[in-house]
């Protein structure tokens, strides 16, 4: 302490604050006080950081946060709390000690943060607001000092701290239970997702308000604001932009044309590097979507939306490269379900094999005692035997259990590898014997697992999935093989005879907290139990297909995403056999065009499909109908053919059928027209038209009618004829009759 104030004695200032301030062991980037030991002094370090923390908590001087973190403090929370004897604190340390699912680690990282947080403000634990927590908790994620982050400058300090006060009634009772509660933004009101562009025209801010509040009613969140990024950043900010003062949606050509250039390119990675803008097309249906509701609803508000219905300036020809568009993405996920599809048994035995392993390591390496060696699977392993390890053992029941492999030197928290094995196995599990998307996974909770009895007394087991995407319920019986993966997740929930523990869920496209429900997704990390993320299980299969690659080719460069599971299930059971509404249901789409999309078709399930569809009509049909062909019935059947032949063409009748038309055949739907009859159709159309001018003479309506039909007729005919011409003609011939073989002409 005297060589720590001795060197503070040295600086500018009236007070020993002012001098630390001065000393630049305040500053940002602040170091550690122990760079003042004497050189070749074995214990000066030790002792000037201790002399430091000593004078943090006598307040002899406040240091600033980076100061404070500077210097690494093997205790600090108990002295902090003998030294100002506060009834308040020690209640609080109480708490945290009988605390039931935090740790030895995350007991001491609580108690730690609290005395950090009252330190550096200088106050006392009764004048500790959420805000002044909430304050240490973000400068600590700015700074990247929160514990465990790694210069992880996203994760958040003093969760524990925030929820221990918040059981204990010291925050007031409006305030959230849990840190990130408190700290994610919600939904943005409407009025927020149309000023985030800065619209100038008021008129136009208050027609987007009132357009996108209507059509809030019936949708979700996140599609809403999509939608008001479209209208109002896409659409009007740029209108704005290339028409200053531009008064109302009347869009002239030149001014729609430099939007429609403007649209084709976008910023990358918020940057000013311009590039190739991937789905115009989506900005373009949505502002249409926009003049055509206007439209529609018009009819039933003129007062409030006729001053706003104009022509809308983007025209049917103009989305063409949607459907393109859309069609290829089809194209390309039916490829990546083909390409995965052989892949996935390798996934699925990589990640029970990996399950299993950590899980048998585990239940090796948990009895033996520490710095003794054991051996698993035939390798040799040492329980760990550090400081860190035996404070553990006397501090927790079942404390980390870390080892070393003795042939490689690797090091292991198993504990830690066996619960993401387990993590990754459940959601691999579920996601491809269920179909659910990553969202309703994430959702699934204890509620969620019902059963029907039948009839006949058979008891099945049913998955309830809420409402997601289409925000319709739907129930999946579980398969043995869900139902395992199911019943392992509840398992090791209530080991111990402990429930599912009631946790909040932050929804990232909905924006808001879940009331505190049984999830099945859920584990405990750092101080705090959560649910599981979609990113998460993104990231767990990356790092197994990453794996795999190492010594499968096959998975090089390769990913499986959430997703994909969804599109395999979808193929397996269409293509299986089951029929594809059923299927639908159990996707939970209201429209069969979408689980179409989702399926991949196989070139041998095509083959494989139309040779049982031709078995079975076979089946049902009289065997004499697959007998020889006779000289009479081929005769008759090329006589068929001849009989087809027109002045204009051919018809294209069924075989045995007769003419339905009365041979009325520019009217036929059945003629196919020779396009060496366009001449002939010139005619035909003058000779109409002279006949039209006398109806029209004479006054005969009733014959101008049917003339003007046929006309039209006639024009469609002569322009597929002349389509016809620039295309190559591919000469089949007739069929013929099959060879007689040696054996029949013996």
């Amino acid at each position: 302490m005297s060589m720590l104030l001795a060197h503070l004695e040295t600086l500018p200032g009236e007070t020993w604050q002012q001098r630390w301030e001065a000393s630049g062991f305040d500053d940002e980037n602040a170091l550690s006080v122990n760079i003042l030991a004497r050189e070749g002094s074995k214990y000066d370090g030790f002792d000037l950081i201790t002399a430091a923390k000593m004078a943090f908590c006598l307040r002899v001087v406040q240091p600033s946060l980076s100061g404070f973190r500077a210097n690494k403090f093997t205790r600090y929370a108990e002295p902090f709390r003998e030294i100002h004897n506060d009834p308040l604190l020690d209640r609080f340390f109480e708490v945290v000690d009988g605390h039931p699912t935090m740790g030895h680690v995350h007991k001491a990282r609580a108690k730690f943060d609290l005395t950090c947080a009252l330190t550096t403000q200088g106050i006392a634990l009764e004048h500790l607001t959420p805000a002044a927590l909430l304050h240490y908790s973000l400068e600590s994620k700015r700074l990247g000092l929160t514990h465990g982050a790694n210069k992880n400058y996203n994760r958040f300090a003093a969760l524990g701290a925030w929820q221990v006060l918040h059981a204990m009634g010291h925050f007031p009772a409006e305030t959230p239970p849990t840190l990130r509660t408190f700290v994610y933004r919600g939904q943005r009101t409407i009025e927020e997702l149309v000023d985030r562009y800065a619209i100038r025209s008021l008129a136009v801010r208050q027609l987007l308000i009132d357009y996108l509040t209507r059509r809030r009613a019936e949708t979700d969140y996140i599609t809403i604001e999509g939608l008001a990024r479209n209208l109002a950043k896409h659409f009007w900010a740029k209108i704005e932009e290339l028409s200053p003062g531009h008064p109302d949606l009347v869009l002239g050509q030149d001014l729609y044309d430099q939007w429609r250039a403007e649209l084709q390119t976008c910023t990358a990675g918020g940057g000013q590097e311009l590039r190739k803008r991937l789905d115009p097309e989506s900005i373009l249906l949505a502002v249409r979507g926009l003049y055509v509701d206007l439209h529609s609803w018009a009819v039933e508000e003129p007062e409030r939306w006729a001053q706003w219905v104009v022509p809308c300036p983007i025209r049917p020809q103009d989305l063409k490269g949607f459907g393109k568009r859309r069609r290829e993405i089809n194209r390309r996920m039916a490829d990546r379900v083909r390409v995965r599809q052989p892949l996935l048994p390798a996934l699925v035995a990589h990640v029970e094999a990996r399950h299993e392993f950590y899980a048998g390591l585990l239940a090796a390496a948990r009895p033996v005692a520490l710095g003794e060696e054991f051996v698993h699977q035939g390798r040799r392993y040492r329980r760990r035997n550090s400081q860190y390890d035996r404070r553990m053992a006397a501090a927790e029941v079942e404390p980390a259990v870390r080892i070393t492999d003795e042939e490689s030197g690797e090091r292991i928290n198993v504990t830690v590898a066996e619960e993401s094995a387990f993590w990754e196995w459940a959601a691999v599990e579920v996601l491809r014997h269920s179909g659910v998307r990553v969202e309703e996974l994430c959702e699934l909770t204890h509620l969620s697992i019902r059963q029907y009895q039948r009839p006949n007394g058979e008891v099945i087991a049913l998955l309830v999935v809420a409402p997601s995407k289409s925000e319709r319920e739907r129930v999946i019986p579980m398969s043995a093989e869900l139902f395992h993966a199911v019943a392992q997740i509840l398992r090791r929930h209530t080991r111990k005879g402990r429930t599912v523990p009631l946790v909040t869920r932050y929804d990232p496209h909905e924006r808001t907290w879940s009331e505190p429900m049984p999830f099945l997704m859920q584990r405990h990390l750092g101080t705090a139990t959560g649910v599981i993320s979609g990113a998460t299980v993104l990231n767990m299969l990356g790092r197994s297909c990453k794996e795999l690659a190492e010594t499968n080719p096959a998975f090089e460069g390769l990913k499986f995403t959430p997703h994909d599971f969804r599109r395999l299930f979808a193929t397996e059971v269409v293509n299986g056999g089951l029929p594809i509404h059923i299927g639908a249901a159990l996707l939970g789409h209201l429209n069969l065009q979408t689980t179409q999309g989702y399926v991949a078709v196989f070139a041998e399930d095509v083959v494989g499909h139309y040779q049982a569809f031709l078995n079975h009509r076979r089946s049902l049909r009289p065997e004499v109908e697959y007998g020889e062909v006779t000289p009479q019935e081929w005769d008759e059947f090329e006589e068929h053919f001849d009989k087809r032949k027109v002045e204009l063409g051919n018809c294209a009748r069924p075989y045995g059928t007769p003419c339905q038309h009365e041979h009325a055949c520019i009217r036929c739907p059945m003629l196919q027209i020779n396009p060496k009859m366009l001449p002939r159709l010139a005619e035909l159309e003058k000779d109409l038209l002279r006949r039209r001018k006398k109806a029209e003479e004479e006054q005969w309506l009733g014959e101008i009618d049917g003339i003007d039909l046929t006309l039209t007729f006639l024009r469609t005919k002569q322009a597929e004829a002349a389509r016809l011409t620039h295309r190559p003609v591919v000469e089949l011939g007739l069929p013929r009759p099959r060879r007689e073989r040696p054996e029949d002409e013996a």
